[in-house]
């Protein structure tokens, strides 16, 4: 098992040792927020999102001291349920953020959608935006994405923009035939926008949705793989171990960490190439890179995300510093935190929604089970397919662990009752 890379820069991107010279301790002027009574200036960070990436960040930020404001859809959202200043609002209006932001230190995200020139305007108003507008773009606009990894020589599926039914038959052709997948460069998550076609015919659907249609290869890969890796605005990262992340019907099932039987060699390429993606394109916060590890042993960059990731869940009970501290840590420039693994082995199991709506009953049964097993509820109504929780397990012996994870979600579920 390969451990994490460690790397610590100065203010000017040079790296120095882990134990060098310490920067200066940070001071409190020129902090906006500090809402806390009695003149305490710990910053506040503002996330925009309401889910339940934004509510496990701010559980992360609490025993830090961190105070979060929300802009939420509603206040029925998974993270306005336990943050104590929730604007309820719309994302995509300027005035509306600009508004939010007063009063935050810096602001963040729980997910990619908010418009790319609004953040620019944040940015002008001189509030700082981590990831900022000139990052996020990669993670929202798959076909910018392409071109910029194909640009600093990242491996990446052979791909271009098409422009029709017709156009995707000429790149196929070019590519060894059918299939190939479509994908909408914008708006696409946990499988939607994304087509497999196996014919010109099959390919009008993609379209009809209005926005430029990026084309891929279809790899032949073994497995998924993920790396996950936090930057700070000076230039400090972390990465942690590389996972295998299973993926059924287009969305995450279930995380191994680290990835089994993965050579050494290719899980230090692949943590060497989450860290230079993200100094390429100027990442604050975390970043996960989604890969195809192919039957020829070569990884491939799938997706970017550049916010906590499913793939990263297991950090909250396996690693020593979880991604949600890490990325609240980073977007504050703080000092990041250790991200080994505490175990051997760590699996994570997502908790979907199935035709029991009354999980109460069923997580008694679960942790009267596995006392070990680590629960984490998003506060979500109950409704079939949807994520609605989590699971984490850990020890010495892979199969158990991953059998203790499978059956508290298949049974949180009601696939199983025993």
């Amino acid at each position: 098992m390969r451990g994490p890379v460690w790397r610590c820069c100065d203010v000017t991107g040079r790296r120095t040792d882990r134990g060098g010279e310490r920067r200066p301790r940070a001071s409190s002027e020129g902090l906006r927020g500090g809402g806390y009574p009695g003149g305490v200036t710990f910053p506040v960070v503002g996330m925009v999102g309401g889910g339940q990436l934004a509510r496990m960040t701010h559980e992360a930020g609490i025993p830090l001291g961190i105070k979060f404001k929300l802009l939420s859809d509603t206040p029925q959202d998974s993270a306005a349920q336990v943050v104590s200043e929730v604007v309820v609002g719309d994302y995509r209006d300027l005035d509306t953020l600009r508004a939010f932001a007063h009063g935050c230190d810096v602001i963040t995200f729980d997910h990619e959608h908010v418009p790319t020139e609004h953040l620019r305007a944040l940015e002008a108003d001189g509030i700082p935006v981590r990831p900022g507008p000139d990052a996020l773009v990669h993670a929202q606009d798959k076909g910018v994405m392409r071109a910029k990894l194909t640009e600093i020589g990242a491996p990446c599926p052979r791909h271009r923009i098409v422009a029709d039914p017709a156009d995707v038959a000429a790149f196929a052709e070019e590519t060894g035939g059918f299939p190939v997948v479509l994908k909408t460069v914008r708006g696409g998550y946990d499988g939607k926008g994304v087509w497999v076609v196996r014919s010109e015919a099959d390919a009008a659907d993609p379209f009809r949705a209005g926005v430029a249609v990026l084309a891929e290869e279809k790899v032949d890969f073994v497995r998924e793989l993920a790396a996950n890796i936090v930057r700070s605005p000076h230039g400090q990262a972390v990465a942690y171990p590389v996972v295998e992340s299973i993926q059924v019907d287009g969305v995450c099932d279930t995380v191994i960490a680290p990835a089994p039987e993965l050579d050494e060699s290719l899980a230090g390429e692949a943590q060497q190439l989450a860290l230079r993606i993200a100094s390429e394109l100027g990442v604050v916060g975390h970043l996960a890179v989604e890969l195809f590890e192919t039957r020829d042993g070569r990884i491939l960059v799938n997706e970017l995300a550049m916010r906590p990731h499913n793939s990263g869940h297991w950090t909250q009970d396996g690693a020593i510093t979880s991604q949600f501290a890490n990325h609240v840590r980073a977007v504050l420039d703080l000092p990041l935190g250790d991200p080994r693994p505490r175990a051997t082995w760590t699996v994570m199991s997502n908790v979907l929604g199935g035709d029991y709506p009354d999980m109460y009953q069923a997580y008694l049964h679960c942790m009267a089970r596995d006392p070990q097993l680590k629960i984490h509820m998003y506060g979500k109504d109950v409704k079939p397919g949807r994520k609605v929780g989590h699971v984490n397990t850990y020890g010495d012996d892979l199969a158990d662990v991953r059998e203790r994870a499978r059956h508290a979600a298949d049974y949180l579920r009601g696939t199983i009752t025993e």
